[in-house]
């Protein structure tokens, strides 16, 4: 071949207009490109081979190697695929984004389906100049009579191309690195870089220090390979030692007998997992393999909770494990990871666009060989396609607890406290999965049991349905007195809140009083502690009408007091109003006398639902500490008459220690509902000491 000189051909239809030093955004990502282009060498000749155009040696055993030399400033990436003739390092090489794996593809489209060819836009070659002031390729085409031909460019236009000397077919890309890229001629840096994007390339792939001392292992002569290169051999003779014998005789007997041993190089093993467990059928895969490749792959050694098993081929072929992990954090501090990969090629962590928010909570990989990718393949290309991947990988999720909840109840139950962040987090942000999940949300109730929406509000109803009965005895009573205003009684019940109430606790320690209370009579609330659920219940009841949430606090509900009229509390009320404003020095208290059966609770604060969410929400906005007040005088001081004390302020309206005992009761009924500021702290313990100096005076 006549060594000949040429500049080098850009395709402006198939290239974005893209230096070679800013084609991708991390320079070590010339490692996967060149392992990339690598494996769809030999993955194009191994086809051939099936087709019946090409015949692979006895002995053929697919692999890239990586040959890295500190002392030179070389990497080698060698590879013994498919090779290149003169005139395809022309078309792939010379002519920048003419790929080859688009033409390869489309010559054998009709005989070569199932590809697994990585390459599909011919400029993963050029990013090896973002790390190398010079590139050669030495290549030898399959095709027969082909000649070898070596390539050279030092980085700008011009290129030359003469006869090479590689006598096997195959490929390999040398790189004279520049000054700031040496780290990538580390052997241990080099391997770091590897596992990060080739951990499960499919074909085998080995890194070799050329500068590093040889290794060596012994094996025995039987256990020897046509592979092994011996070193020498290693006789043990055999050991006597002198032994009396039966008739007391001394004589030498073998101990051990003779054994030859074979030093050979070690045997060089790769760094790669070529059959990832994702690319297996779920039914071939233990519990064991899908924790052990859990650990090794995120480093972590807690168990996961649960994972899916993604396996689709149609409309798009896409594989993947997400693993549901077991966390002890709040949800704020929870952090996941989700590799996405390409025909086993590491492509990025995270990418929103396929990977649907609250999913990047778990950890997991999917591998989706369908992905419009762009150039970097470190982003995808707007395509609606994308997003049906996502809608089909949130439905799995789906399917897949809501088969737990009806088929594993029990195990559903066990994880629910570390997988509702997730769940709930998913409902608030896709409408679909909070349609799909609805029934199978689960609450834990004030007796530690886990119910579903469906079963709260059966629950509910059945209650519902034993007062509406009483009611309805007690109207009858009634009726005659009310049929003359029958009209302005329907115009009434127009706006009467008739959705189904489920009480929530927020903090079963503070709340204490007001579960004993609930559980004393007969009532049940759910637990929802997490600093998510206030979003997530305004979610719930924005999708579901019929029913809305209040805290356990927010108001002194039927079933906990005796009816009695307004009229025969309205003294009590107004003595009470009166001398509780006083002493609290706060006029616009609201107060409110109730009966209730538990005459042991003196007061009790309760603050509308509203009010509170909206206390919360400012507390989420770094605005807590407010009084609230600010919030519309939500806040309602009720006061029990069935119990001694408030019957005592009752009738000692003047009396010395009234005021002090007010301020007591008030506080008392605060400290049920949330923490005092640290002032009305300590005046709260210094008025609870005085009063116990007055009674042991007394």
């Amino acid at each position: 071949m006549t060594t000949r000189q040429g500049s080098l051909s850009i395709n402006s239809e198939n290239i974005f207009p893209i230096i070679k030093k800013w084609l991708y955004s991390d320079r070590d990502i010339f490692y996967r490109e060149m392992v990339s282009n690598g494996c769809d060498a030999i993955t194009k000749l191994k086809k051939l081979d099936m087709m019946g155009e090409y015949t692979l040696p006895d002995n053929y055993e697919p692999k890239v190697e990586i040959r890295v030399n500190p002392n030179d400033k070389t990497i080698k990436v060698i590879d013994n695929g498919l090779g290149m003739t003169a005139d395809e390092l022309d078309e792939y090489i010379n002519q920048i984004a003419f790929s080859g794996a688009a033409d390869f593809l489309e010559k054998y489209k009709d005989k070569a389906n199932d590809d697994q060819i990585i390459g599909h836009f011919g400029l993963g070659f050029y990013s090896a100049f973002m790390v190398a002031d010079e590139v050669h390729i030495d290549t030898l085409s399959w095709q027969k009579d082909a000649a070898p031909v070596h390539w050279s460019c030092d980085g700008g236009t011009e290129f030359e191309m003469c006869d090479g000397d590689r006598d096997t077919v195959g490929t390999t890309i040398t790189l004279f690195l520049n000054e700031d890229c040496l780290e990538f001629c580390n052997e241990y840096r080099a391997r770091e870089v590897l596992d990060k994007y080739c951990s499960f390339m499919p074909i085998p792939i080995y890194l070799v220090n050329e500068t590093a001392e040889p290794q060596y292992e012994t094996i025995l002569p039987e256990e020897k390979t046509e592979k092994d290169v011996v070193v020498e051999t290693i006789v043990e003779e055999a050991k006597m030692e002198e032994r009396e014998n039966e008739d007391g005789e001394k004589e030498y007997v073998e101990v051990s007998p003779r054994t030859e041993k074979l030093k050979i190089e070690k045997r060089p093993v790769p760094i790669n997992d070529t059959e990832p467990l994702w690319t297996k059928q779920p039914g071939d895969c233990t519990e064991e393999e899908y924790k052990t490749f859990y650990r090794e792959v995120f480093r972590d050694y807690r168990e996961p909770l649960f994972w899916i098993h993604l396996n689709m081929d149609y409309p798009f072929n896409l594989k993947g494990i997400l693993y549901f992990p077991k966390i002890n954090t709040e949800y704020d501090s929870i952090e996941g990871v989700i590799k996405l990969y390409n025909n086993q090629v590491f492509i990025a962590d995270n990418i929103k666009e396929v990977i649907p928010e609250f999913l990047m909570l778990l950890k997991g990989v999917i591998d989706c060989p369908d992905l419009p990718l762009n150039v970097s393949r470190s982003a995808l290309q707007n395509d609606g396609f994308v997003q049906k991947i996502s809608e089909y990988i949130t439905k799995k999720v789906a399917d897949k607890l809501i088969g737990m909840c009806k088929t594993e109840k029990e195990d559903y139950e066990k994880y629910w406290d570390d997988i509702s962040p997730f769940i709930k987090y998913g409902c608030l942000r896709d409408e679909k999965f909070c349609d799909r999940m609805n029934d199978y949300i689960l609450f834990k109730d004030i007796n530690d049991k886990y119910l579903t929406l469906p079963e709260l509000l059966a629950a509910e109803e059945e209650a519902e349905s034993e007062d509406d009965e009483e009611a309805a005895v007690n109207a009858e009573d009634a009726a005659p007195d009310e049929s003359a205003d029958e009209g302005g009684l329907e115009e009434e019940d127009e706006y009467k809140d008739t959705r189904e109430t489920v009480y929530y606790v927020t903090d079963v320690n503070q709340q204490g009083q007001y579960i004993r209370m609930f559980k004393e009579a007969g009532m049940d609330a759910v637990i929802l502690d997490h600093s998510i659920d206030t979003s997530f219940i305004t979610q719930l009841e924005q999708r579901n009408q019929h029913y809305k949430f209040m805290r356990i606090d927010a108001d002194m509900t039927g079933a906990l007091k005796e009816e009695v009229p307004e009229e025969d509390l309205k003294d009590a009320l107004d003595a009470l109003t009166e001398t509780f404003r006083k002493a609290l020095g706060k006029e616009d208290l609201n107060v409110q006398v109730e009966k209730l059966k538990d005459t042991s609770v003196a007061s009790v604060i309760t603050l509308s639902e509203e009010g509170r969410r909206m206390q919360d929400m400012m507390k989420m906005y770094s605005m807590n500490g407010m009084d609230p007040s600010m919030f519309g005088g939500d806040e309602t001081l009720i006061l029990n008459v069935s119990n001694p004390l408030v019957n005592y302020i009752l009738e000692h309206g003047d009396g010395e220690h009234v005021p002090m005992f007010c301020k007591q009761l008030y506080d008392l009924a605060m400290l049920a509902n949330q923490p005092l500021a640290p002032e009305a702290m300590t005046e709260f313990v210094n008025r609870s000491n005085e009063i116990m100096m007055i009674l042991a005076e007394e």
